[in-house]
């Protein structure tokens, strides 16, 4: 502790026998162990003390830091969420509109074809021929198309 070699220990026994004299040195020895003693317990407790406190202070800034990244994933996964609702509403709207709009569209298709089959009709009851189906056109002219004529 105070790096004292056996040659400075003995100055100081020699200047201490002489000083206090041989009847109460051994008396004066104890004593000074005895402090001896309880400053190194208080230096050894002090540091100890210092040290888990810089533990303590290592462990709150690990806190910290950890704290930041959870508050960071939260603020990640919030605006995932928001990010989530608004394309859910988004598709709810498309499927509202499809709804209505479709409707509406589905109905415009179904009265052109209406109208091509009235007009086909008018067309053959004007030439006093029936129409001919769809399937029959298909399989005549794939027939023309085999024999090459």
């Amino acid at each position: 502790m105070f790096d004292m070699g056996f040659t400075e220990m003995m100055l100081i026994g020699i200047v201490a026998l002489v000083v206090i004299g041989p009847e109460r040195l051994p008396g004066a020895a104890r004593t000074a162990g005895k402090y001896f003693g309880k400053l190194k317990r208080f230096v050894s407790n002090v540091r100890h003390d210092v040290e888990a406190e810089l533990r303590a202070d290592e462990l709150r800034e690990i806190v910290a830091q950890q704290q930041q990244q959870l508050d960071s994933l939260k603020q990640a996964v919030s605006d995932v969420g928001k990010d989530v609702n608004e394309s859910v509403s988004d598709w709810d709207e498309v499927v509202k509109d499809i709804n209505e709009n479709g409707g509406a569209m589905h109905k415009q298709a179904h009265n052109e074809i209406l109208n091509e089959m009235n007009v086909k009709e008018d067309q053959s009851s004007s030439n006093d021929e029936p129409a001919p189906a769809d399937n029959t056109d298909s399989e005549s002219s794939k027939a023309k198309a085999d024999t090459g004529s």
